[in-house]
Formats: C-alpha cells, structure tokens, sequence
C-alpha cells in the first residue's frame, strides 16, 4: 500500500524585533553620539549638525512594522545635550504575513538643560494593517522637547487599517500629558465629527519648553474653512503647547501645523 506524503506543516510567523538606540551627550562645544545602534529594519545615520544639536536620520532596510512586529526606538538626550531625530521616509503599517497586531514604541528622555526634537516623517495605515505605537517621554525640570507628529489613514483610495496611539509624557516625574486614539475598523466613532470626520490626515505638535512659564501663548484657531482643515493651540500646565490638526491632505495639514507653530516662537 503506497502512502501519500502530507504537506509540512508550516511554522508559525513570527514577526520582526528590533530595537534602536540613540544617546547623545555634551562633547566639548558640541553634542555627541557615543550610542548609535540599530537593528532589523532600523539603520541610523549621522546627519549634518545644527550648530551643538546632533543631528540623527533613520532609515527604513525593510518593510515594517507588519504584523506580528515589535518595533523599538529609545532615545537619551543626556545633561546640555541637544538632539534632533527624523526619519528618511514615511512609516507604511501594513498587513504582513499575519493577522496579528504590530506594535511600535518609542521612548525618550531628556536630562536637564537638554533638548530633543521627535520629528519624524508620517506614519500611513494601510488597510488591513493593525498597528499599536506609543510615545513615552520623560522630562527632567529644565529640559526642552518638541515633538511633531503626523498620521495619514490609508493610503490612495482606500481606508485605513486598525490604528491606536498612546502619548505619554511626563516632567519631573509628574504627568503632563497622557492621550490616546484609535482609528480605524472596529475604534468607536473614529470617524464621526468628534474625531476625524471626514478627514484622513491628522497632526500635532508638542512643545515643552520653560521659557513658555514667562510667555504663554493664547488658544488660537487656525484655518477659516472646516472643510480643508483646521488647527487649534492649547496652552497646557507644564509648560507646554499643544498644537493639534486636522486636514484632508499631508499638504494642508503641514500648512496648518507650521503656522501655527511659527506664533510659538519656539
């Protein structure tokens, strides 16, 4: 009797970890990288410094975050260090092999009179993808941040996949900030007036800064016209400003999130 060999049974998928780390520190008149390490699809790269603020680019090597992904990025600003980070390119959440969530966590911190910019290029949610990001930043009392944001839900003609963001930002040690959303199939009222209404691009901008404890700006309402998208300024207890957006394209969101930047001063 003759036996027919069954199929392998295939492994399971298992997504991509990988972590970057970043530290910048005080260096003569200058700021260094003593720590500059990537891995899976992080490769990190020096860019041109800005006066004493190093300057840092991450770069994409592969498709990611998929699903079944577990993404990291830590960054250190140490004592007098002033650090800038983007990205060479946009982030695209996508399916992957999986169904199963991915997920993408930054952490920061910033020491005392340091200061970190967090500006990355946008972060677009493919449909069907499934995607779990959080920030988490703490503050030393003298320290400065600006972080800049921005999300586009689904890509050319179609929706967007399953998104949560969590923002957390704490200085000396007590909360100044804890937000969090969710976009996209199966998020409550997502895309309802509440939240983004008819819009798919959507932005913030957060800058803590002590110097705003001697000159708060007011709450300011940016953009005449509801329908090509609107930006408010929030002072918050910290200090800190939240700029926060809304807007049918990266085009005018990024219009609306520089001007409203630029009566900062920051």
């Amino acid at each position: 009797m003759s036996r027919t060999a069954l199929p392998p049974v295939p492994a399971p998928t298992r997504g991509v970890h990988a972590t970057a780390r970043i530290k910048a520190a005080r260096v003569g008149g200058g700021t260094g990288l003593p720590v500059l390490a990537g891995d899976g699809p992080f490769d990190l790269r020096r860019a041109r410094p800005h006066g004493d603020q190093a300057r840092v680019c991450v770069l994409g090597v592969m498709s990611a975050p998929l699903g079944g992904d577990r993404l990291r990025i830590e960054a250190t600003a140490d004592r007098d260090a002033h650090l800038h980070i983007t990205t060479a390119a946009a982030t695209i959440a996508l399916r992957g092999p999986t169904a199963a969530h991915a997920t993408f966590d930054v952490r920061l911190n910033v020491a005392e009179h340091a200061s970190l910019h967090w500006a990355p290029q946008p972060l677009i949610s493919a449909a069907r993808s499934n995607l779990r990001q959080s920030c988490t930043v703490d503050l030393a009392p003298t320290a400065r941040l600006l972080l800049r944001e921005e999300i586009v839900l689904g890509r050319s003609g179609e929706g967007p996949g399953r998104l949560s963001t969590r923002l957390t930002v704490r200085r000396d040690g007590r909360s100044l900030l804890e937000q969090q959303t969710a976009y996209g199939p199966g998020a409550p009222g997502w895309d309802g007036p509440a939240i983004v209404s008819c819009h798919c691009a959507v932005g913030q901008i957060l800058i803590v800064d002590p110097a705003l404890d001697r000159q708060p700006p007011e709450a300011r309402l940016f953009g005449d016209d509801p329908a090509t998208g609107q930006a408010v300024l929030t002072p918050l207890a910290g200090p800190a400003v939240l700029i926060t957006a809304l807007a049918p394209d990266t085009l005018h969101l990024r219009r609306l999130l520089d001007a409203a930047h630029q009566v900062t001063g920051s």
